[in-house]
């Protein structure tokens, strides 16, 4: 798959109140930049901040969150990094 960068990385905010939709993105690449051991939990939430759902992200793994424009991301530590991207050529 081939991302196209779309904005700033940047650390996701670690509570409901500094959540981040980056910039309405659709898609928003994430990763744990902690040691290997570190698992933080991210949660995607709605704009009026009511939970989606949540997943745990290791050190040292990235993935891409697919999401509606409003939704929200934050973790529990501010060693995950987000940046917003387009999927495709």
């Amino acid at each position: 798959m081939v991302y196209r960068i779309r904005g700033t990385e940047a650390a996701l905010g670690t509570s409901t109140g500094a959540a981040s939709n980056f910039s309405r993105a659709k898609y928003v690449r994430l990763v744990n930049t902690g040691a290997s051991t570190t698992r933080y939990l991210v949660t995607l939430e709605q704009s009026d901040g009511t939970d989606i759902g949540t997943f745990t992200l290791s050190g040292g793994e990235e993935l891409v969150v697919k999401k509606d424009p409003t939704d929200q991301l934050f973790a529990a530590n501010a060693s995950v990094l987000g940046v917003a991207v387009s999927v495709g050529n």
